[in-house]
């Protein structure tokens, strides 16, 4: 496959499940996620990463996570993809499945990166015939060769990257949750990565972004949501809310902003 070409796409009669555009698939009421830092040698003290936040998920979108550094943005990412649950607050689920492209989060870093697909596939609810049927795209679009047989242990950073991608790019689940950037390892896979995921976004695929360009989220999302200090402090339209995050920021200060 040439350099910019995007993979082919899984017939949507092959998808786990059909949902209706519009329909809810993920709805968020007052989460919030506590964690215990270290402040010092012998102490750890309760640091609130979510205090309260608050959003909706509607099937087929690309909805925006906007705010600084710190302010709960992957955090949030993680509790809508089950990887970790809230300390108050409910998560409803409704059927949908979901994958975080993080650089390869729930990877196993001593098994193969073949055995990673098989786990995440069936992780996703694919059956084994499935799994069979799309695990050489995916082998074959994350240009690993050889290494597939290997840990992931012995992997590159990017080599890592490049299979996370091509995992979530292939199986499609219900919910693509994207923390970050938009395309993953070396320049040219960051090339065909982020044409090939831009044009996923741009499709039926539901999807939740964060990305530091402001551009972006205007560009690619349907909805907005802001989270500033771990609170939902704006949802809406995308250019709206980035707005307001942007001018807010001029106003309040708090080093280099981030989008």
């Amino acid at each position: 496959m040439a350099v910019g070409e995007a993979g082919p796409h899984i017939p949507e009669a092959e998808q786990l499940m059909a949902w209706e555009h519009g329909q809810c698939l993920i709805r968020a009421q007052n989460i919030a996620v506590i964690y215990n830092r270290a402040t010092s040698l012998f102490r750890r003290d309760p640091f609130s990463a979510l205090k309260d936040v608050s959003m909706e998920l509607y099937a087929g979108e690309s909805l925006g996570v906007v705010g600084r550094n710190g302010v709960g943005k992957t955090t949030l990412l993680k509790v809508l993809a089950d990887i970790i649950r809230p300390d108050r607050g409910t998560v409803e689920n409704f059927g949908a499945t979901t994958a975080m492209l993080s650089m390869q989060a729930g990877f196993d870093q001593f098994a193969t990166g073949r055995t990673n697909i098989l786990l995440s596939a069936l992780l996703l609810g694919y059956s084994e015939d499935e799994i069979k049927e799309h695990i050489n795209d995916i082998i074959d679009y994350a240009e690993l060769g050889d290494f597939i047989d290997q840990p992931l242990v012995g992997y590159s950073a990017g080599m890592r990257a490049r299979l996370g991608f091509s995992v979530c790019y292939f199986l499609e689940p219900d919910v693509l949750l994207i923390d970050e950037a938009l395309g993953a390892g070396d320049i040219e896979f960051r090339r065909k990565s982020a044409e090939a995921m831009q044009a996923k976004i741009r499709s039926d695929q539901t999807v939740v972004l964060v990305s530091h360009e402001a551009n972006t989220i205007r560009e690619l999302c349907d909805r907005a949501v802001w989270i500033e200090e771990g609170v939902t402090r704006m949802t809406g339209d995308p250019a709206a809310v980035v707005e307001a995050y942007e001018n807010f920021v001029k106003v309040n200060p708090r080093g280099k902003p981030s989008v």
